[in-house]
């Protein structure tokens, strides 16, 4: 077919008025989208700003209840929850990690018996239990896979009997999503869903929400041993292609702006749901753009969760959640 030519055609014509590019555009954004990370602090009646993550707080269980109640009523599916484990209880074991009266598993229980509509995901990792800071045990600066597995599919079960909905290996460890399926199918939690973080890349742009969990200031060196080289999209399609072989019922590519060509690829390959964690350094350089005069906010918040649907993204885990939900609501 022999395509016009202008002015035959004339492209504008369908940007013309708002209704038009309303019905003409291609990808669409809503609030169903969204997952909102929340992060959970010990104590009463608490709120704790976040220094590195202007406008993100920590939370204490009695006040979380209210935050994702708004959640809820806006048309935010799911909430994702984050522990900021105090400090006498993180040990090189991470034994915090698997005691069902943790401050994540009141959490859950506690959302759940407030918004039991709404969906909990729970990270499944043990850098917020652990004193060095790593995501998995440590035996002489070395990260050990296999006996790291074996705690997170009992973190998992923990995480699962609190009323998880959604348990999302954040590790990175080879194996750790079919000892944890396998689990949960033991354990008789046959409907509690995985998402793995199935492409996370050792990333730069961590660093305020390692703050946020406190587990900044005890990492002594880097994760690069576990985590993804960000030189690599070949592999990420290796390493998704193995937690869908494991049991994963969706996958992750984290971070998500500098990743889009991976998200591209892994939807297009497998046609499996596949979500973005925009992470802390990317919410971090919005908020410092929009208060340097770089750009309106509101606008480059709603360009880049645009820009992970356009890339093939399923939804966006994302610190913006509910201010977005706000502008998609009107």
């Amino acid at each position: 077919m022999t395509e016009a030519t202008f002015p035959s055609l004339r492209m504008q014509r369908g940007r013309a008025s708002p209704w038009m590019r309303a019905m003409l555009a291609e990808h669409r954004l809503h609030p169903s989208d969204l997952i909102w990370p929340l992060f959970i602090c010990d104590g009463d009646d608490c709120e704790e700003p976040i220094a590195a993550l202007s406008g993100v707080s920590r939370w204490s269980i009695d006040r979380l209840a209210g935050r994702v109640r708004l959640a809820a009523e806006l048309g935010i599916p799911c909430v994702a929850l984050f522990p900021n484990t105090p400090e006498a209880l993180r040990t090189d074991d991470a034994k915090e990690a698997l005691n069902p009266d943790n401050l994540l598993c009141r959490a859950i229980r506690a959302i759940k018996d407030a918004v039991p509509e709404i969906g909990v995901l729970t990270d499944v990792a043990l850098d917020p239990y652990t004193a060095h800071g790593h995501d998995g045990l440590v035996d002489e600066g070395r990260v050990l896979n296999d006996e790291t597995v074996a705690v997170l599919a009992q973190q998992a079960l923990v995480q699962a009997a609190a009323g998880a909905d959604i348990v999302a290996p954040s590790d990175m460890m080879d194996g750790r999503v079919a000892a944890i399926r396998q689990a949960l199918e033991v354990a008789g939690h046959h409907d509690v869903a995985i998402m793995a973080y199935a492409a996370k890349y050792a990333s730069a742009f961590y660093g305020p929400f390692r703050d946020a969990v406190g587990s900044a200031s005890r990492l002594k060196d880097d994760k690069r041993g576990y985590q993804m080289d960000p030189a690599n999209s070949d592999e990420a399609l290796r390493e998704v292609a193995l937690d869908i072989a494991e049991g994963a019922d969706m996958v992750m590519v984290k971070p998500g702006l500098p990743y889009l060509d991976v998200i591209a690829r892994v939807k297009e390959r497998f046609g499996m749901p596949t979500f973005a964690y925009q992470v802390s350094g990317e919410y971090a350089m919005i908020e410092a753009a929009a208060a340097a005069g770089a750009g309106d906010r509101d606008a480059l918040l709603l360009e880049t969760l645009i820009a992970f649907k356009r890339a093939g993204a399923t939804g966006v885990l994302t610190y913006h959640a509910l201010d977005a939900a706000k502008l998609l609501n009107g």
